[in-house]
């Protein structure tokens, strides 16, 4: 019996520890995917589609929330308007959020300087979230039959010249209701966060959303760029869910719901302002991550169920979503497996952590070196910010277990240097550090906007970001949002601050 419940307790440990190389494995496969977007993407199906119904310019209404703007929505309105789209075929309707600032003033006069094309809407009661501005917008517009396509951007975002063009073009296939952009990091210059940020997006936009094109199921149309027709949004009712923070992910899974086809075109470029430093990104992450939540528990019934629904049900886009949504918990699962493998079977731990970081090893190379070929433009901002994406501590492990023997003999050397024996006390030490680097990384991440918001500490948290990760400090926003879900914490749609430092 103690045999068994020992042969049982070693399986359990070791399904905590490789529970870390789920996430590795599943990246490695949504990127090996990428590689059959050349063949499987949607550019076939427009070009049948154009020859058999013609006009590839809907009339098309850009909707765009806007709550103290002031900075901004004069050059986003300009570009609007003087993108490479009929006239006729475009109108912009600016949702004024009840703003306290000059943005009334702003949007009086484009409503002047464009008569016809410029539309200010304004709500006397603002402050209930994006969703609420933006229903306010959309029950004005379909009020009307002018528009066969509704444009949902945000107030900031800057759309190159043919981007609506591009985005347009599919929704002449019938059975496309909704198409999404490539959303890129705009800001200059830019700061350390701004480039993790331009990084960041190459992989979760550029790769992620072509591999979801692949499986024909998109996880989120962007909140800067979705391009609606207006059948597909009718059929969800018309309006935008507002009891979550998750809007955009909601009105992606119903409209696919629905039945419809949902798109992803890298091709149609849009510029976003991102937050310049660690507090700003964890109120917006924060935000998304709690909406992901949210989004999880709602469709629990759908995940991995095809026959409940042939696109949300697949079992590819629900691995994809969950060793996101979870990837704080494996990260937890393999640093405890392994610390416990530690005192109990130190040499069987060894081997797990090495297998588990050899892996880290390999898919950090594939996906980084992918990531840099997907979008070159961006990689030679980005690139330094790349390499240091899973953070120095990480990489230091990683080289370490790729090539033990070298390190090892460099830090006995370094530790006699300076005069400290390196003894079997110091070397259990620095292993068991390395065991819990997994969920440390995460907590090291929490202490940089810790310091971020404590004055004189600020210096100190780029070197945090960048000893702990970018990754990990997503990691950490998750593991809060599951806090903040559980505990019933207040559902407040906090706006990222804009300075309209956007160059696209």
């Amino acid at each position: 019996m103690a045999s068994a419940l020992d042969t049982t307790a070693l399986i359990v440990l070791t399904g905590m520890v490789m529970a870390g190389a789920i996430p590795l494995v599943a990246a490695c496969y949504q990127f090996s995917l990428i590689g059959l977007h050349g063949i499987r993407n949607h550019y076939p199906r427009v070009e049948q589609a154009l020859r058999e119904h013609g006009d590839a310019t809907p009339r098309t209404a850009i909707v765009v929330p806007a709550w103290n703007e002031a900075a901004v929505i004069a050059t986003t309105v300009d570009r609007l308007v003087a993108m490479d789209y009929p006239e006729d075929s475009l109108r912009v309707y600016v949702v004024d959020d009840a703003s306290t600032d000059a943005t009334p003033e702003v949007l009086r006069a484009k409503e002047l300087e464009y008569p016809g094309r410029v539309f200010h809407l304004r709500r006397d009661k603002g402050g209930e979230g994006k969703a609420h501005t933006l229903n306010h917008g959309l029950g004005v517009i379909l009020a009307d039959d002018w528009c066969e396509a509704l444009l949902i951007i945000d107030a900031d975002v800057i759309f190159e010249p043919e981007t609506l063009r591009k985005m347009a073009r599919h929704l002449s296939d019938p059975e496309v209701g909704a198409v999404t952009a490539y959303i890129k990091e705009g800001s200059r210059p830019a700061n350390y966060m701004a480039r993790f940020i331009g990084f960041e997006y190459i992989t979760a936009q550029a790769a992620s959303r072509r591999a979801q094109n692949v499986l024909g199921v998109l996880a989120c149309l962007a909140g800067g760029a979705q391009l609606h027709k207006r059948e597909s949004l009718e059929a969800i009712g018309g309006r935008i869910d507002t009891s979550s923070l998750a809007e955009d992910t909601f009105t992606t899974f119903m409209t696919q719901r629905e039945g419809w086809r949902v798109l992803f075109d890298g091709n149609a470029i849009v510029w976003a302002e991102e937050p310049a430093d660690i507090l700003g990104l964890w109120k917006q992450r924060l935000r998304w991550a709690r909406g992901n939540v949210q989004v999880s528990l709602r469709y629990m019934w759908v995940w991995f169920r095809r026959d409940r629904d042939r696109r949300l049900g697949g079992f590819s886009f629900g691995l994809f979503w969950f060793t996101i949504f979870l990837m704080p918990i494996f990260m937890i699962s393999a640093s405890v497996g392994l610390v416990i493998l530690f005192f109990v079977d130190f040499p069987y731990s060894w081997t797990l952590f090495r297998v588990l970081w050899i892996t880290n090893a390999v898919t950090y190379l594939f996906v980084t070196l992918f990531s840099f070929t997907i979008d070159p433009a961006t990689a030679r901002r980005t690139w330094f910010e790349g390499l240091m994406f899973p953070g120095a501590v990480a990489l230091v492990i990683i080289v370490y277990t790729c090539f033990p023997p070298l390190f090892e003999d460099y830090l006995r050397g370094a530790f006699e240097a300076v005069g400290v024996p390196a003894d079997g006390l110091l070397v259990s030490l620095a292993i068991l550090f390395a065991y819990v680097w997994l969920a440390g990384s995460m907590v090291a991440a929490w202490a940089a906007k810790e310091a971020e918001g404590r004055g004189r500490l600020r210096i100190l948290s780029p070197a945090l970001v960048y000893t702990a990760g970018y990754g990990p400090l997503l990691c950490a926003i998750t593991f809060t949002a599951y806090v903040k879900e559980a505990r019933g914490a207040e559902m407040k749609w906090d706006k990222t601050e804009k300075t309209g430092k956007v160059l696209g």
